[in-house]
């Protein structure tokens, strides 16, 4: 659908005014500027006070956003890694006793060994967790970044228009 008018947007936005755009609409509507009539959106863009507050603040949310997950999985991590230094010890404990028989010996070394597979495994799988939340910001940065190029990139081929035109 060709939206050539702000009502048409507005309508569509399930908006009555651009004060009630809302950052999850500011996204859809982002999302519909290439279904806008270029007069249109631009025209809209300028009684956008503060989208560059908009496009910062939403950065900044993924930052906190970050920062809580990365302290949360910090503190889980270390946990772990000390549930595991535990269970070591209590074998290492078990493994020091002089009467213990070969078979429980050699068993006490294989959940040794497996304590510290598990161990691997879940810092791998940790590794793997703090790819996607990079992957994340990285998203949203470029998606604000675009949306703000978007924006600005618009402002000026409409004045670059304005300028062709009185010349």
């Amino acid at each position: 659908m060709k939206y050539s008018s702000e009502a048409e947007i507005k309508k569509a936005l399930d908006i009555e005014s651009w004060r009630n755009l809302s950052k999850d609409k500011m996204i859809r509507f982002a999302a519909m500027m290439p279904d806008m009539d270029r007069e249109v959106a631009l025209k809209i863009v300028e009684q956008f006070p503060a989208f560059k507050d908009f496009a910062m603040e939403t950065v900044g949310v993924m930052e906190r956003a970050q920062e809580s997950a990365l302290q949360n999985n910090k503190e889980s991590q270390a946990q772990v890694h000390q549930a595991f230094q535990e269970i070591r010890e209590i074998l290492k404990g078990e493994l020091a006793q002089e009467d213990l028989p070969w078979e429980q010996r050699k068993q006490i070394l294989e959940l040794i060994l497996e304590t510290g597979n598990k161990e691997f495994a879940k810092d791998t799988e940790n590794k793997d967790f703090l790819k996607q939340i990079m992957k994340g910001v990285g998203v949203v940065a470029v998606s604000a970044l675009a949306l703000g190029i978007v924006f600005v990139g618009g402002k000026i081929m409409m004045e670059q228009s304005g300028d062709a035109l009185e010349a």
